[in-house]
């Protein structure tokens, strides 16, 4: 999927990430020190896109919300691990801490239903 945040000028920074969606809400792991998550503690509007350039893009907008204490979705930590063959959303032996970005949607553009 691709995230759009804005930079504190208000350019957009656009990243491609891993993700669930899960109850109409997008979750995204990321370590702290990224740039996404600096972007989202000065502005927390995103937009979403999956697929954009397939037949059937999802696209989306939102609020985030940073999440320090990733121990606590432990059910979404599984589903990561599931999604991306078993990777650990929570190891912060590479990039140092982790936080997860939960972005419920406001606004559908696209989406196949």
């Amino acid at each position: 999927m691709w995230l759009t945040t804005l930079r504190s000028d208000g350019s957009p920074h656009t990243t491609p990430v891993w993700f669930l969606l899960h109850q109409n809400t997008f979750w995204i792991p990321s370590a702290e020190q990224n740039r996404k998550v600096r972007n989202l503690l000065d502005d927390p509007r995103v937009s979403l896109a999956v697929d954009g350039s397939a037949g059937d893009p999802w696209v989306a907008q939102g609020l985030a919300t940073i999440h320090h204490d990733v121990g606590e979705f432990v059910d979404l930590l599984r589903l990561f691990g599931e999604k991306y063959d078993g990777w650990d959303a929570a190891d912060e032996t590479r990039d140092g801490p982790r936080v997860l970005v939960s972005v419920p949607v406001t606004r559908w553009f696209l989406r196949p239903d």
